[in-house]
């Protein structure tokens, strides 16, 4: 039996069900929450291009170079304001767990999301220690 692969952004679904398509430019994603899982996604599986096409043209980075010794663990989802169907931006805050050289860590965030030709967009983000 083919079992499908758990989706990294913890919603319980298959890979090919949830992020998959957004990451994959099949379907954009529908919610500022639904983006931010979509980026933990690529982190996760090391999708650098998603990455910087979801990102926000006023403040996208020219290059991202992600560390091939980053293990994301899982995401917990803390708090979300906005970033509806029919809202134009939204805050997502989250906590991010992986393992690096160094051992286990969490990376703590407030995202800030925009709408952006139409389609949700990371536009920056605080980390809170």
């Amino acid at each position: 039996m083919n079992k499908a692969r758990r989706c990294p952004c913890g919603r319980g679904e298959a890979f090919e069900d949830c992020c998959g398509p957004v990451l994959s430019g099949e379907r954009p994603a529908p919610t500022a929450e639904a983006l931010m899982r979509s980026r933990y996604t690529a982190f996760a599986v090391g999708d650098v291009d998603y990455l910087l096409r979801s990102w926000h043209p006023r403040t996208c980075p020219a290059a991202l170079t992600l560390d091939p010794a980053q293990r994301w663990l899982f995401l917990e989802i803390t708090r979300t304001d906005r970033g509806g169907l029919f809202d134009d931006t939204g805050t997502v805050e989250f906590v991010a767990h992986y393992r690096d050289a160094g051992g286990r860590g969490a990376l703590h965030e407030t995202s800030r999301f925009a709408r952006s030709g139409g389609a949700w967009v990371y536009l920056d983000g605080t980390h809170d220690d």
